[in-house]
């Protein structure tokens, strides 16, 4: 075991006090001009003449070049003193003589005060010119006005309380870095075989799914610094300061080590670099990535020091930054699965008043996709909704509201919808539910409710997962289509008409048809051929929408063919379903419109009621 150094934060640097100097003579200067503009006047040469002969001068001050004094009635301001400049007139003293005018001459000032009044202040500014220059020359993390210093925020060990025990539902990822935590705690130890401790790890994984806390829980279980820093503070509008901050924090890395360097969002600063010789901008982003390429060369993994990185976007880093040597490791911290929710979930309710009855799991199986940063803002929805009825704990009941308020949207009960309507969007989540029931994979009906939430969403129908599914089959993926269909379907069967309520069934329904397509060589025309470029594996896709590769005139006509295709055997599938369970579809549609919201058991015992010798469990089994 290597004995750790001690480390210090540096004692903040002296003041230097010509800055304060300049401030104090500026401050005079302008005292001096503010005085002499509030107490009196600025005169021209013939009114001063004029106030003169009306014998209107009560005093005279007579310098070489001003005459200053005080009228005996106030000037139309308000004023009595006024200053006028003295003009080239021999007969001024004799004039004042014969007005028996009181008057005084005013020495001139020296040469050597004259001097000294202009070359102080140059003098200030010079040496402030100057120190700042050596500071920026001689230390390199001084510079013009400190621009040059890294932004990054500096954590000693008794601010650091994370530690692995606070992270959940990422057991892999914890596993991998508890090796890191080792290498800081003794560096020497992975060199003595001739090995080498990784000199970067990169956190990939989607937003909100607890990358700078694994960060900060490595440092709080090594019980080191930790230097934190966002990509885009390097980048500034000026060039070059970027790969002055880069050397900057890799300096100050050094002075603290064992330490661990993080830094948050890389992409901002990591991205391919362009092909073309560009400016501007683009440069200075290059200028600092390439900075951070040799710092990362030029490291030492033996000073015990850690550089941790994290993106969600790691599809658009450059090779050079993640090729063996700089960040040797990528560890994925993804969205956890329904038991490592069931652990996050843990973790966050300790902070709340929890029911006793709130059975845990069941809220990890209401919330698949949902990340680490998802289920800390559900834990809390939900104290905030136990608050709001004045409970004494959180209970089930306040969880599958937040849920219901983050998936869907805040309720609009004040808005009055026409009878009509509300039938029509009754059938339409009828159409859903039971096309759910009757053509749903793994999936179990949870609620079905008309009451308007979010925006332009006039009722809403909820699945959850039976269990965790990574893949989807052909047949899964069209019955998925006739699931979104249902609610289309639905309309056409009773109103023998469609409205404007489908549209984001629609655009689901489009999107996983297309995929099908040209992504999964899922239709047999097109082949085995992928026709899109990939989306983010961790950022969804902005509306849906992907960068297309080039394809043929013909081509394109046979996708919107075969995704014409799916989607209408989608529809007939749903059509066929809702045909065959018309009495349950209008049963439920019926008392939907009396109480707005239908559970699961409610559901469940309808549809015994209508279809007593189906069972659902059954039906579902029987159409994997």
């Amino acid at each position: 075991m290597v004995k750790r150094k001690k480390y210090s934060l540096s004692p903040p640097p002296s003041r230097n006090p010509l800055p304060f100097l300049v401030v104090v003579f500026v401050f005079f200067l302008a005292l001096n001009f503010w005085l002499n503009r509030s107490f009196s006047d600025t005169l021209s040469y013939s009114d001063f003449l004029t106030y003169l002969q009306s014998e209107s001068v009560k005093s005279l001050k007579v310098t070489k070049t001003m005459l200053v004094g005080e009228l005996n009635a106030p000037l139309p301001s308000g004023k009595t003193h006024f200053t006028t400049v003295r003009m080239d007139d021999p007969q001024l003293v004799q004039v004042l003589k014969n007005h028996k005018l009181s008057f005084q001459a005013e020495p001139e000032a020296p040469l050597w005060m004259n001097v000294l009044f202009w070359s102080v202040p140059l003098f200030l500014l010079f040496r402030i010119g100057m120190f700042s220059f050596k500071r920026g020359m001689g230390d390199p993390r001084g510079g013009l006005l400190g621009l040059t210093r890294s932004k990054a925020k500096l954590y000693v060990e008794k601010d650091i309380s994370t530690t692995f025990s606070d992270v959940a539902g990422v057991d892999e990822a914890k596993e991998e870095l508890r090796e890191m935590v080792s290498f800081l705690e003794n560096p020497r130890q992975y060199s003595q075989l001739g090995g080498r401790a990784p000199k970067g790890i990169l956190l990939v994984g989607p937003p909100g799914t607890g990358k700078t806390l694994l960060a900060r829980a490595v440092a709080g279980e090594a019980k080191v610094p930790f230097l934190s820093i966002n990509g885009s503070e390097f980048v500034e509008m000026f060039v070059g300061l970027g790969a002055a901050r880069v050397r900057d924090l890799f300096q100050q890395s050094r002075e603290l080590a064992p330490c661990i360097l993080f830094i948050d969002e890389i992409d901002a600063i990591g991205k391919i670099r362009a092909g073309a010789i560009v400016s501007g901008g683009h440069e200075e982003k290059e200028q600092t990535l390439g900075q951070l390429l040799a710092e990362m060369d030029g490291f030492d993994s033996s000073q015990g020091v850690l550089i941790l990185a994290a993106t969600n976007r790691p599809e658009i880093l450059d090779p050079a930054l993640l090729r063996a040597g700089r960040f040797d490791r990528q560890v994925l911290v993804d969205n956890a699965d329904q038991v490592g929710r069931h652990q996050i979930l843990k973790v966050h309710s300790k902070k709340i008043k929890l029911d006793p009855e709130v059975k845990l799991e069941r809220i990890a199986a209401l919330t698949p996709g949902f990340s680490g940063a998802d289920l800390a803002n559900l834990v809390n929805e939900a104290a905030l909704f136990a608050t709001r009825r004045q409970g004494t704990s959180v209970t089930e009941t306040d969880f599958e509201k937040a849920i219901e308020r983050i998936i869907a949207g805040l309720e609009q009960k004040s808005k009055l919808i026409h009878p009509e309507e509300k039938k029509r969007i009754a059938f339409h989540e009828m159409g859903h539910a039971t096309a759910s029931i009757t053509l749903g994979v793994g999936e179990r009906l949870h609620k079905v409710s008309i009451i308007p939430r979010g925006i332009g969403a006039l009722g809403y129908t909820i699945r959850r997962p039976t269990e965790d599914r990574y893949l989807m089959d052909q047949d899964q993926m069209l019955r998925k289509i006739a699931v979104l269909l249902g609610g289309r379907a639905s309309e056409r069967i009773f109103f023998d008409s469609v409205s404007t309520g489908a549209e984001d069934d629609l655009v689901k329904a489009t999107e996983l048809a297309r995929s099908m397509v040209t992504r999964f060589g899922m239709s047999e025309p097109i082949g085995l051929v992928s026709l899109e470029d990939r989306e983010s594996p961790f950022l969804p896709s902005t509306l849906g929408l992907r960068e297309r590769m080039p394809f043929s005139q013909e081509t394109a006509y046979l996708i919107d063919h075969e995704v014409k295709t799916l989607l209408e055997k989608g529809f007939r599938m749903a059509f066929k379903e809702l045909n065959s369970h018309r009495e349950f579809v209008e049963a439920g549609a019926k008392k939907l419109i009396e109480q707005e919201t239908l559970e699961e058991s409610e559901l469940m015992s309808l549809w015994k009621t209508y279809q007593p010798h189906i069972e659902p469990s059954k039906l579902l089994i029987s159409k994997r």
